[in-house]
């Protein structure tokens, strides 16, 4: 089953068993109806786990699983990241891309330099920013088209055109 993460639980809540996860989804809505999450370890172990209750809460998400009914249970799951099936997910237009496909492709400048590896986004309003780590140290990337001139997912590419002075 192709599972993508779309949240990590950042802490407990309360003393019967909820989590707090921060969710990376754009609209929770994708959530509604669903009976089971996969919890992914540290360690890349998943675990299917029936919800009781998905309350949003802007970018965050108060989770409670039917077999976790305590704060120590639930604290054993702090760190771990949410998944559920990308069939749930709708299709996107050819220039868009969900952010879980971004994270951990390589950049590449149009002249072939490695630039590093995108590993977060974060959105400003007007575009998203790509986190690029690198030899050089942090470089970020404006989502826009002038600059990100090609997105290759399947060779787990993006080929930028940076404008003078942003580079190291």
């Amino acid at each position: 089953m192709d599972l993508f993460v779309f949240g990590e639980i950042v802490k407990t809540r309360g003393l019967k068993g909820c989590l707090k996860a921060l969710s990376f989804l754009e609209s929770p809505d994708v959530l509604e109806g669903l009976d089971f999450l996969y919890l992914e370890s540290r360690s890349g172990q998943r675990t299917q786990y029936k919800i009781k209750k998905i309350d949003p809460a802007g970018k965050f998400l108060f989770i409670e699983f039917e077999d976790i009914s305590d704060v120590d249970a639930a604290q054993a799951l702090v760190g771990f990241k949410l998944l559920i099936p990308r069939s749930l997910l709708n299709a996107l237009p050819s220039d868009e891309y969900y952010w879980m496909d971004i994270i951990g492709l390589d950049v590449y400048t149009q002249e072939s330099r490695h630039l590093g590896r995108i590993s977060s986004i974060f959105p400003t309003g007007s575009n998203d920013v790509y986190v690029c780590q690198g030899e050089s140290g942090e470089i970020l990337i404006p989502a826009i088209a002038d600059i990100v001139v090609n997105v290759d997912l399947v060779s787990h590419r993006i080929t930028v055109k940076m404008p003078e002075g942003l580079l190291p």
